[in-house]
């Protein structure tokens, strides 16, 4: 027993020997391109107390903590990796390890192996139900339905786990096989599917009553462009006669994606454009004179609608091409950059700030809508897509109401 005792101290003590060289490697890292002036940070934080204080931290930790089987150095690394980017005290600037790259650059891709079906998770029972199942996909080939509650996935009861643990369980590696259990009307059924790459589906196209196009974007992913011109067109050979795109509840995404959409709207000139921290100019975005919308057009918005979708209604707003109808934007005007580490890790990092055509920066303050209409209580109606749809169709008709 003592032996093991020993064994498990000697563990410890190289995980978090080896852990805090690492931090301490890092240090000296940002040290010098401080020193470059590459970067500029405090350099008190990267002193000789500082790693003093970390090596009082070790002793301690070698000494007293309880669960030292339990400790890795790599999480021990991880972690302190974290806490320095944390201590910059912006929200959005993170350290992320090879796992959690590996997930970021998947998501942002917009493209995943997996069964393809949406599902959402009662908050009160925990039952995770399937909301919709997506065309030409394993999920359809098996038979899966709307409303199918998940029970198990390759054997595994999943009651009572998050959404993302069971989104995880799903996903996987490109052709290799899962069983997913559900139940349905009573009954308990066994699915067995072949994950396949399968696209997001973050465009919604629908024709609403009197030719008004309606494009719902839910984020913008790199396969966005794609999915909004597909249903664009879509909606010119229906005969749509005026469009209402809804960006409410949309979080943002890729810039790029963004500004290519734009570029479909828009009449030639500046979409946005970014200055670093020097207040040098580092990017412009432009729209050429190709492609240009000169229907009526609504933008919806509320207080979920942030960065790449203010980044879309402000410039829609500055030219003046479209209406903005919702409530206030949640005003995220600045531009994070992903910087690729050598080994998979990667750190994300607010480099830039980003201004509207007309050169305005809406960081902390957000876009302020042409039409302020607050969400109506009743969940049967959607008044703020009803004032959109009235708003587009009064410009066809060529007349304006109150």
């Amino acid at each position: 027993m003592e032996d093991q005792r020993k064994e498990k101290r000697i563990l410890l003590k190289g995980a978090l020997y080896g852990a805090l060289t690492m931090f301490m490697a890092a240090l000296l890292v940002l040290a010098g391109l401080t020193a470059t002036g590459r970067i500029s940070l405090h350099t008190d934080a990267i002193s000789a107390g500082t790693s003093r204080k970390a090596a009082e931290i070790q002793s301690i930790i070698e000494n007293q903590f309880l669960y030292e089987d339990e400790v890795r150095e790599e999480d021990l690394q991880d972690m302190s990796l974290k806490g320095y980017v944390a201590g910059l005290g912006d929200p959005y600037s993170v350290y992320y390890d090879k796992e959690e790259t590996e997930d970021l650059l998947a998501s942002t891709e917009g493209k995943y192996a997996g069964i393809g079906a949406l599902m959402a998770q009662d908050q009160e029972t925990l039952e995770i139900t399937v909301q919709e199942v997506y065309e030409d996909t394993p999920a359809e080939d098996a038979g899966m339905k709307n409303g199918d509650v998940l029970l198990s996935v390759d054997g595994k009861d999943v009651t009572g786990m998050s959404l993302s643990d069971v989104v995880d369980l799903v996903k996987g590696e490109e052709n290799t096989k899962l069983t997913v259990t559900v139940r349905r009307d009573g009954s308990s059924i066994d699915m067995e599917m072949t994950r396949k790459i399968v696209e997001n589906r973050t465009v919604k196209t629908e024709m609403k009553e009197g030719g008004v196009g309606y494009l719902k974007i839910t984020e913008f992913d790199s396969v966005t462009y794609e999915q909004f011109q597909n249903g664009l067109e879509t909606l010119e050979k229906e005969g749509m006669t005026a469009l209402v795109v809804d960006l409410r509840d949309n979080p943002g995404g890729n810039l790029d994606t963004v500004c290519q959409i734009l570029d479909l709207l828009l009449p030639e000139g500046t979409i946005v454009y970014t200055e670093d921290k020097n207040g040098e100019r580092v990017d412009t975005k432009t729209s050429d004179d190709e492609h240009q919308f000169t229907k009526p057009l609504a933008v919806l918005v509320n207080g979920r609608s942030a960065s790449a979708s203010e980044v879309f209604s402000g410039a829609v707003q500055d030219y003046g091409t479209g209406t903005i109808i919702g409530t206030q934007t949640y005003g995220k005007g600045i531009v994070q950059t992903l910087y690729s580490l050598s080994d998979g890790s990667c750190l994300k990092l607010t480099t830039a700030q980003y201004f509207t055509p007309d050169g305005r920066n809406i960081h902390g303050e957000g876009i302020t809508p042409d039409i302020v209409v607050e969400k109506s209580a009743d969940d049967q109606t959607d008044n703020q897509l009803e004032k959109a749809v009235e708003t587009v169709q009064n410009a066809v008709d060529g007349t304006e109401k109150e």
